[in-house]
């Protein structure tokens, strides 16, 4: 029998945040719940995130986000996947994420997002559910 193939995710942080312990908590959560992790470090553009999905071929692209550009680098990087032909790539995102941009987010293709304080195995559970869902 066939051994199932990982769920592979990229773990980014777009701009110039320089913040990123919550995305390397987060990488390592991933790996522990059985996923191939792929993170990318600090101060990426979205061209930059997009051709590492593309080189790794990332089920999953995560976003990590304290700085308030997320209105631009998340639907950038959404509408890059697009252009490349990575239509099926889940795109998560995280941080500070005020209510009010959540909607415009989801309608730009961002599929999950998830604030400071939400449980770990909500967001794997998340990630897990519908990579299998487009698989």
């Amino acid at each position: 029998m066939a051994q199932a193939r990982k769920i592979k995710i990229i773990v980014a942080k777009p701009g110039l945040d320089g913040h990123d312990r919550g995305a390397k908590l987060l990488a390592r959560i991933f790996a522990e719940a059985g996923m191939e992790v792929v993170y990318t470090g600090l101060r990426q553009t979205p061209e930059m995130i997009v051709a590492t999905a593309l080189q790794e071929d990332a089920d999953v692209v995560g976003l990590s986000s304290l700085s308030g550009v997320h209105m631009y680098f998340f639907p950038r990087v959404v509408e890059l996947l697009k252009q490349k032909g990575l239509e099926d790539v889940l795109v998560v995102g995280g941080g500070i994420i005020p209510r009010e941009d959540m909607g415009e987010l989801k309608k730009a293709g961002v599929h999950g997002i998830f604030g400071p304080g939400t449980p770990t195995t909500e967001i794997v559970d998340f990630i897990q559910n519908n990579v299998r869902q487009s698989r």
